[in-house]
């Protein structure tokens, strides 16, 4: 943009203060030639020559920003705005400028005073929504895009953005047509195609959504979303080295990038190659210290490595992740240090799954013989098996009242609160236990059932999260379809048991002992196993309970393992009675089902449970 005010200008010019015109021409001259930096050095001489005039300092302004000074640019708009409080462009463009200098408090201020100004501007309407957006105000911000496409209902960047915000609103079938009339209007709009795929992704049309994001990367090959986006659904779908190859044209594109660097990072870590992405996660640290993703990935791969002193330190920048932060508990009662604090009152608070608070919840113990008397607060699931723990006085339900506390800590960061690393796990087991009221009633409704055998309990997905698209698709690689588990019915002498609470259900020529109906929570769940033999489990939270119990438990394993199982081994540190059978290949369930049981043939030999002819005899011929 190069506006000039012409009539102040004749004005200054007639009363002999400077030649603007001469000036500007010579500006516009260079410009058309593309030699910026000489039609820059011009518009620096009108800004000093007429520092009075808000026009010199606004045309001053654009010239930084198309040179890519931004903050140059912000500083001019804002002597513009303040020499003119009603010149509603250079309002309009320092709400622009700092926006893009993330400075979000202030650019909705100008934006709106921009728009009181010159409200038939629609250019104005779509960056106001753009800061609402980034504020995380959705409605606002769809209420701004929808401003500016009723004052210019053919405006194709308006319409994919408000496909964005009700994307983001859930709303996905809007979103949909919204980028439909945007790319119907701009066939080459990158950005449109972009959000396209990102619904059609959420919409579980997944072909649908790669076609999207390689179109946007054809219209627009040198931004670097769309090459991320089609990464991170090939990964989600099993794919690793296409991906891997995707992020390294994103991380040439931006070299400088933070967000590159821990994609790329990502998708190695997808791909099995822990150093390689450990190498980036610190690429990306190094780049910005200040930012918590590439602390956060980091933290996560160096405790997959085994690094827990390290990884638990870095694992702490969790809370600035914006999906965390969403969620923190922030109370007046301080964190807690980690040290001795006789007579003080903890409160531990659980903070994500199920899972985390049975692994975790052993810190308890810790922390009580630390002098503190011990709260702990965790999902109402739990309440009453974690009743069990030794080290809370109290434990209460998410949800619940809090007693009286001085201090108080995640539960997630007690291991780095305990300096926790490989050899000092506290693993002594069993440190929960059934009631034994629970236990015997368990027992007799499996007595009732006229099976034999030894009884495995089996538990074979997680929970789906259908609503959010990262954790579905982490779920998905974890979970397995029940009819792939036939191998293991098909091994002789057991008696299997459904542990899956909800899910979907298993075959019924499986003939499972199904007594999930009466389970309430997991103290009735801990009191089902604690009368079995054996659990044999995916990633999910009945693994931790068996283990937390005592109980011999296999686990089934993924290839992209969650970081507390760490990436190689059949043992974990964190329960002496798991054994684990890994995926040697990305989503080859086949191969560790087949040796989970060959292991379960000679488990149950071992344990004498055989009946007479039940072994195969080989030919002597």
């Amino acid at each position: 943009m190069n506006r000039t005010d012409t009539k102040q200008t004749q004005d200054a010019a007639s009363n002999g203060e400077v030649d603007l015109e001469a000036i500007y021409a010579e500006a516009i001259a260079h410009q058309r030639a593309g030699r910026a930096d000489a039609a820059l050095l011009c518009f620096q001489r009108a800004a000093a020559m007429a520092p009075q005039l808000p026009q010199t300092h606004y045309n001053l302004g654009v010239a930084f920003g198309q040179a890519g000074r931004n903050d140059d640019a912000l500083k001019s708009f804002q002597k513009a705005a303040r020499l003119a409080p009603g010149f509603a462009e250079a309002h309009a463009n320092l709400g622009t400028a700092l926006l893009e200098a993330g400075r979000l408090e202030e650019a909705v201020p100008a934006l709106q005073k921009a728009a009181t100004l010159a409200p038939r501007i629609a250019a104005v309407h779509n960056s106001l929504g753009a800061a609402f957006k980034q504020q995380g105000l959705l409605t606002q911000a769809a209420s701004a895009y929808r401003a500016a496409i009723a004052l210019t209902p053919a405006y194709p960047e308006a319409l994919c953005n408000l496909g964005a915000v009700l994307c983001d609103m859930g709303e996905l079938e809007d979103a949909a047509e919204m980028c439909r009339q945007a790319i119907q209007l701009a066939p080459s709009l990158a950005k449109a195609h972009n959000i396209l795929g990102v619904v059609l992704r959420d919409q579980g049309h997944l072909a649908e959504a790669e076609q999207a994001f390689r179109t946007a990367i054809a219209a627009a090959p040198r931004e670097p979303e769309p090459y991320v986006n089609l990464g991170n659904l090939l990964t989600a779908q099993g794919q690793h080295d296409q991906p891997v190859l995707l992020c390294r044209q994103v991380a040439a594109l931006v070299p400088d990038s933070v967000e590159a660097q821990n994609n790329l990072g990502t998708a190695l870590y997808a791909a099995g190659r822990l150093d390689d992405a450990i190498t980036c996660f610190r690429r990306a640290v190094t780049l910005r210290p200040d930012r918590s993703e590439g602390h956060f990935h980091l933290g996560m791969a160096l405790l997959a490595k085994g690094d827990m002193a390290a990884g638990w330190r870095e694992y702490e920048w969790r809370w600035q992740i914006p999906r965390m932060a969403a969620v923190r508990r922030r109370f007046e009662q301080p964190a807690w240090d980690g040290q001795p604090a006789p007579g003080k009152t903890l409160l531990i608070h659980a903070e994500q799954g199920l899972g985390d608070t049975l692994q975790f919840c052993r810190y308890a113990a810790l922390a009580a013989q630390r002098g503190l008397n011990v709260i702990l607060e965790v999902q109402k699931p739990l309440q009453r098996l974690l009743g069990s723990l030794a080290g809370p006085q109290t434990v209460i339900a998410r949800g619940d009242a809090l007693p009286a506390f001085d201090v108080h800590a995640h539960l997630l960061s007690l291991p780095h609160l305990f300096g926790t690393v490989l050899k000092t796990v506290p693993a002594t087991i069993p440190y929960l236990a059934a009631d034994v009221g629970a236990i015997a009633a368990a027992k007799a409704r499996l007595a009732e059932i006229p099976k034999t055998g030894l009884r495995v309990g089996l538990v074979w997905a997680g929970n789906s999260y259908r609503y959010v698209a990262d954790m579905a698709a982490v779920d998905r690689r974890r979970s397995i379809a029940p009819e792939r588990l036939a191998p293991l019915l098909a091994v002789p002498g057991l008696h299997f048991i459904n542990l899956q609470k909800e899910g979907p259900p298993a075959p019924r020529d499986f003939g499972l002992t199904d007594l999930m109906a009466d389970i309430q929570d997991f103290a009735d769940t801990a009191a089902l196993v604690s009368n079995l033999d054996l659990v044999i489990s995916v990633d999910t939270s009945v693994a931790h309970l068996a283990g937390a119990l005592g109980k011999p438990v296999w686990l089934l394993n993924r290839f992209v393992t969650d970081f507390r199982w760490l990436t190689s081994g059949q043992t974990t540190p964190w329960y002496p009675t798991m054994k684990i059978f890994r995926q040697s290949v990305a989503d080859d369930w086949d191969s560790v089902i087949a040796d989970a049981a060959q292991e379960l043939h000679g488990w149950v030999f071992s344990q004498g449970a055989y009946r007479p002819g039940a072994l195969p005899v080989a030919s002597l011929a």
